[in-house]
C-alpha cells in the first residue's frame, strides 16, 4: 500500500459476487463472461450510478462498491437483485447468473483509489453467507436503514464470519416487489415471498423409496394427514397441500422452496415399505438458514394402514410444533426491543411463563400487555396474561389474590370475545374459569371443545387435565395429562403436568405413585414449590414423617410466608385430603 493519499472515513461498502453454476469456470466460460459483461453494462453499473455509488474495483466475477449512504446501498442492491431475477425468469437454472450481495457500514482506509480495512472484510464475508439472489447486511447497516427502505428485513441472528474476530449480527433483506406485472405462478416466480408474522411451514411430498408406484398413495396420505394436523394450530401458517405438491417428484433446494412458498420451515421425508414393515423418516429444516432442526425415524409393522398413518402423524406433529415454537422464541429473544412486534412480545411472554416463578410471571404479564397494546385483537396474548394472573393465585405468588382473580377473569373474557374458536384460548380460559369461577359443567364443555378443535395440541390436553382435576374427576384428569405428555414429552412446562398427575393420584389415595411423579416434577424444576407441597402431604399420609418434614422445610425455604390457611383460600373444594397431609407434615396453620 502506498503511503501517499491515505484517508480514513466511515462508508457503506457493498460487496457482490456471482454464484451458482455460471461462475467464470466450466464449459462455457466465454459465454458466461459475455453474459456477465452485458449485465454490468445494462444493469449493475447504471444502478450504482443512479444510487450515487462508486465502483472501487471489479474482482473477476464480483465487485466492491462504496456508498456515502447505507440507504442508497440497500436500495441499489434491491434494484440490482430484482433486475437480475427478472432477466432470469425464462433462463434455465443451469444457465443463470445470480449475485450474492453483502453490505456493511464501517471504517475504511482509502489509498491509491482502493479501499481496505475491517469494513471491507466484513462486507465481503456477509456476501459469502447471503443466499443466491439475496442481500445480507450487518447490524450497523440495519440500524441506518430500518424504516427507510420498502424491503422486509429479517434477523439472521449472530453469525461467525471467517477471519472476523468477533461474531456479527446479520440481517437478510427480502427483495422488494417488482413493478412489472406477474406472469408466473407462485412456484415459478423468481421473487421471494415475505414471511408471515407467525411460524410458517410447508410439508413436501415424502419420497416413495419402496420401488412400487402404488405406494405413492400411502406416502401422500401421510403427508396430507400431517398438513391437516398442523393446520389445526391457529398459531401456525401452513401451506396448503396443492401448493406443496407442486414440488412432487422434483429435486429441490430447501431454501428455494422457502422463498417460493414464503415459509420459514420445511418438513420433508421418505417412506419405505418392505416385508410387512414400513419405515418413515422425517426432517424439519429452517428454510432461511438451511439448518436441520429435527429429524427422526419411525419403523412399524404394517397391519392397519390408517392406524399407522394416525400414529406417525401424531409423532411428527407433536415433535415439530414445539420445536418450531422454541426456535421462534429464541429468535424473538435475540431481537432488539425497538424491533419487536406484538407476536415477538407474545413469544417473550411465553418464555417467561414457562419459568413459573413469581418474577417470571410478573414479566410475562408485562410483555403480554405490550403485545395487546400493539395489537388489541391479539386474543392469545389476552388469554396468556389471564393465565399468568390465575397462576399467581394458584402458586401463592399474589400479593392481592382478589385483584389477580378479577384480572384473570377479565382477560379470559376479553380473549373469548376476540376469538372463541381458538383451541389454545379456549383451553386457557377453561382452566382460568375452573380456578376462579368454579362452573364445572361449563368448563368441562369448553375444555372438551378445545381438544376436539385440536387433538394434537399439548396445551389442550394438559389444560383439560387441570379442568377435570378441579372438577373432582381425577381418573379422567390423569388420562388427559398422560395424553399431553405423549404430545410433548420434553415440554418446558412438563413439571406442571407432573404436578397435575401427582394431585390426581393423591385424590385417589395412591400416595406412593404420587411421590414418584412429584419427584419427576422437581427434577424438571428443582425450585418448584408446589411439588414440594405435594411431597410433604403425600409423605405425611404414608407416615414417612422424616421425609414429610424435610419436604415441608423446603416449602418454607422457598416461601417463608406460607401458611395453610392462606393456601386453603385458593384451592379447589375437593382438596381436603391434601390439606390434611400438609397439617400432618407440620406446616404452619
Amino acid at each position: 500500500m502506498s503511503s501517499e493519499h491515505v484517508e480514513r472515513r466511515l462508508a457503506a461498502i457493498l460487496a457482490a459476487d456471482v454464484v451458482g453454476s455460471c461462475r467464470l469456470i466450466g464449459i462455457d466460460e466465454e459465454g458466461t463472461l459475455a453474459q456477465l459483461k452485458a449485465l454490468r453494462k445494462t444493469l449493475f453499473d447504471p444502478k450504482i450510478a443512479q444510487h450515487h455509488g462508486r465502483i472501487v474495483k471489479n474482482t473477476g466475477d464480483g465487485a466492491l462498491v462504496e456508498f456515502a449512504s447505507v440507504v442508497d446501498a440497500v436500495r441499489c442492491a434491491d434494484d440490482v437483485q430484482r433486475g437480475v431475477a427478472e432477466q432470469n425468469t425464462d433462463v434455465p437454472q443451469d444457465k443463470r447468473i445470480e449475485f450474492r450481495i453483502g453490505i456493511h457500514l464501517g471504517d475504511i482506509i482509502i489509498a491509491d483509489d482502493d479501499i481496505f480495512g475491517d469494513g471491507v472484510n466484513i462486507a465481503v464475508r456477509l456476501e459469502g453467507i447471503a443466499e443466491p439472489g439475496g442481500i445480507c447486511i450487518s447490524d450497523d447497516a440495519h440500524r441506518q436503514v430500518r424504516g427507510k427502505v420498502e424491503s422486509t428485513i429479517e434477523d439472521m441472528g449472530t453469525q461467525t464470519l471467517k477471519n472476523i474476530a468477533e461474531p456479527i449480527r446479520a440481517w437478510r433483506v427480502r427483495i422488494g416487489p417488482s413493478s412489472s406485472p406477474a406472469t408466473k405462478t407462485p412456484t415459478e416466480t423468481a421473487h421471494p415471498l415475505a414471511l408471515p408474522d407467525k411460524p410458517s411451514i410447508a410439508v413436501l411430498p415424502f419420497h416413495n423409496m419402496s420401488g412400487d408406484p402404488e405406494q405413492e398413495y400411502f406416502a401422500d396420505g401421510i403427508v396430507e394427514d400431517i398438513i391437516t394436523a398442523l393446520s389445526r394450530f391457529k398459531s401456525l401458517f401452513v401451506i396448503a397441500r396443492n401448493s406443496s405438491f407442486t414440488f412432487k417428484g422434483r429435486t429441490v433446494d430447501i431454501k428455494e422452496v422457502g422463498r417460493r412458498l414464503g415459509v420459514r420451515y420445511v418438513l420433508g421425508g421418505s417412506v419405505r415399505k418392505a416385508s410387512g414393515k414400513v419405515r418413515i423418516t422425517g426432517q424439519l429444516i429452517d428454510a432461511v438458514t438451511g439448518a436441520h432442526l429435527w429429524a427422526d425415524r419411525f419403523e412399524r409393522d404394517l397391519i392397519d394402514v390408517f392406524a399407522l398413518q394416525d400414529e406417525v402423524t401424531l409423532s411428527v406433529v407433536s415433535a415439530i410444533q414445539p420445536k418450531m415454537l422454541q426456535t421462534e422464541i429464541e429468535m424473538a429473544t435475540r431481537r432488539r426491543p425497538e424491533n419487536l412486534t406484538a407476536y415477538d412480545f407474545f413469544l417473550r411472554a411465553q418464555q417467561q411463563y414457562y419459568l413459573t416463578t413469581r418474577e417470571s410471571l410478573a414479566e410475562a404479564i408485562r410483555l403480554a400487555h405490550r403485545a395487546l397494546e400493539l395489537d388489541p385483537r391479539f386474543g392469545l396474548a389476552a388469554a396468556l396474561a389471564g393465565d399468568c394472573h390465575a397462576s399467581n393465585v394458584a402458586l401463592g405468588y399474589a400479593n392481592d389474590p382478589q385483584f389477580d382473580c378479577k384480572e384473570a377473569v377479565r382477560l379470559a373474557r376479553l380473549a373469548l370475545r376476540i376469538d372463541d374458536g381458538d383451541p389454545d384460548t379456549l383451553s386457557r380460559v377453561a382452566v382460568i374459569s375452573a380456578g376462579m369461577v368454579g362452573d364445572s359443567e361449563g368448563e368441562i364443555e369448553m375444555a372438551d371443545r378445545a381438544v376436539a378443535l385440536n387433538p394434537n395440541s399439548w396445551r389442550t390436553w394438559n389444560n383439560r387435565g387441570w379442568v377435570y382435576l378441579m372438577a373432582g374427576l381425577p381418573e379422567e384428569a390423569i388420562r388427559s395429562f398422560e395424553r399431553a405428555i405423549r404430545m410433548s414429552p420434553v415440554d418446558p412446562l412438563l413439571h406442571m403436568t407432573f404436578l397435575g398427575i401427582g394431585h390426581a393420584l393423591m385424590g385417589l389415595r395412591r400416595f406412593d405413585e404420587a411421590i414418584v411423579v412429584l419427584k419427576k416434577a422437581l427434577r424438571q424444576n428443582p425450585s418448584f414449590m408446589p411439588a414440594c407441597r405435594g411431597l410433604a402431604s403425600a409423605f405425611a399420609h404414608l407416615g414417612r414423617d422424616a421425609e414429610a418434614h424435610e419436604a415441608a422445610a423446603r416449602v418454607l425455604e422457598i416461601d417463608p410466608a406460607f401458611t395453610i390457611s392462606a393456601w386453603i383460600a385458593r384451592v379447589p373444594k375437593n382438596s381436603k385430603l391434601f390439606i390434611e397431609g400438609l397439617r400432618k407434615a407440620g406446616l404452619p396453620e
